[in-house]
This record gives structure tokens, C-alpha cells and sequence, in this order.
């Protein structure tokens, strides 16, 4: 990635010598060199007592020496030249996009090379809502990725708005300006939640099973019924007076 403002991009710098108290010209030697560095320089003006030249391809933090000659005494300066590294891509993810309400969710949102990331801090915002707020710490000195991540919990209202990821880099302390970058909006999808399809065949199922048995159940009862009515009989007797009785007989 190429920092913004270095690389490709070239940095001007501007030497003035002069001898602290001296009023007087004098000349600029270049011994051994005017400017020392490794970087591409080329001289654009030069006077009196000053060169001013174009440095370019600066891809990493760098010392500048610039070496000078005053009342015929070899003297050096330097110049500490700071390369960043704007977030130029803000990346957000849902993680799951279509979601039922009071079910979990995440937002996450990564910058793949940012620096310094001590500069750093990554919003993750509901429409304006700020729902997560990071500030990160770096030592290295390379561009490093930088990642927040928020959970949440689903709500009705989530589907109403856009969820998106503001990145800030701070460089007034280093002499800049606050540089903003924001990711894509994305929307959360939030429906109601559904029965469970399986849980209601579950159901269904043991209903079935329960009716089958109970009914079972009465049939034996109303066969076993039946059949000991049949293993039953039944024979009259003639008593005295002409009375007639039945009897049941097994």
C-alpha cells in the first residue's frame, strides 16, 4: 500500500545553513556530499546560504544529514522524515446478515495496513449511535492491521438502520492533520423468530403415539368386555308357582 503524501509522492526539504552570530555570506561546499541520503533527490534552487531539494520515494520513516562547511568547519544536521500510512480501506462485516430478534450477532471491521497504529481508533456506529469505540497501541515500526469487533443482540429496530465503521488517525501530534475514512454502510436483516420446524414434528409425533395408545387401551377394554360376555351363558329353570329364572353359567 502507499502511504499517502510519500510514496510516489515526493517530499520537498528546504536546507538553510548559516553560522549562529555571523552576519557574513559564505559559500556552501559540498564535502563529502550536500545531502546525505539513499532516497532519490534532485536540486531544484539554490542561493547563498541555503539548497532546496526534491526528495522522493520515501516508503519508510528515515534520517536526512546534511552535511555543510562554515568558516571552513565540516558541520552536520539532520532531519528525522515520518512516513504514515492513512487507513485508506475500512472493511465491515455482519456476521450473520439475516438474523432473528434476541439472537446474537457481530460487527466487525478491520484497516489491513494503517500507521502508526498508536494514531489509531476505530468507531463502529449505528446510523449515529457509536456502539464500540477502539484505540490502538503499536511499537513496531511497520504498517500493522488493526481489527474491533462488537457483539450484540439483535433488536426489531437494527433493521431500520445502517451499520458502518469510521476510521480516525491522529496525527497532530506528529505535526499532521486527523485523517477520517469510513467503510461501506450494510444493513442487518432482523426477522421474528420461527417455531422450530423439528421440535413441531416432535410434537406431532408423540400426539399420534399418545392418541394410538389410548385408544389401544379402550379397545382391549371394550374387547375384553365382549369376550368374557361370550364365554358367558345363560339357561332357565321352571320353578314351583310356574316362576321361570335365568341363570348365567360360566
Amino acid at each position: 500500500m502507499s502511504p499517502f503524501g510519500c510514496w510516489g509522492l515526493p517530499a520537498a526539504l528546504l536546507a538553510l545553513f548559516c553560522c549562529p552570530g555571523s552576519g557574513e555570506v559564505f559559500e556552501v561546499h559540498t564535502y563529502p556530499e550536500q545531502l546525505a541520503t539513499i532516497l532519490a533527490k534532485t536540486l531544484l534552487k539554490s542561493g547563498a546560504q541555503w539548497k532546496e531539494y526534491l526528495v522522493s520515494n520515501i516508503s519508510q520513516d528515515t534520517i536526512i544529514y546534511c552535511y555543510f562547511t562554515c568558516f571552513g568547519e565540516q558541520r552536520l544536521t539532520s532531519l528525522n522524515v515520518s512516513v504514515f500510512y492513512p487507513p485508506t480501506q475500512v472493511l465491515l462485516k455482519l456476521q450473520p446478515t439475516w438474523v432473528a430478534v434476541g439472537r446474537p450477532f457481530t460487527i466487525k471491521c478491520h484497516v489491513p495496513a494503517v500507521k502508526p497504529l498508536e494514531s489509531l481508533t476505530l468507531m463502529l456506529l449505528r446510523g449515529q449511535e457509536v456502539l464500540h469505540n477502539q484505540t490502538f497501541w503499536g511499537t513496531t515500526d511497520g504498517t500493522q492491521g488493526a481489527t474491533a469487533t462488537h457483539n450484540s443482540t439483535a433488536h426489531r429496530e437494527d433493521g431500520l438502520h445502517n451499520f458502518s465503521c469510521q476510521a480516525i488517525l491522529d496525527l497532530r501530534s506528529l505535526g499532521g492533520n486527523i485523517i477520517h475514512s469510513v467503510s461501506e454502510p450494510q444493513m442487518l436483516k432482523v426477522y421474528e423468530p420461527r417455531p422450530d420446524n423439528q421440535m413441531v414434528v416432535i410434537i406431532s409425533v408423540v400426539s399420534v403415539l399418545l392418541f394410538l395408545f389410548v385408544t389401544s387401551i379402550l379397545l382391549c377394554f371394550v374387547l375384553g368386555q365382549h369376550w368374557r360376555q361370550r364365554r358367558m351363558g345363560t339357561y332357565g329353570v321352571q320353578g314351583a308357582g310356574g316362576l321361570s329364572r335365568t341363570y348365567w353359567a360360566q
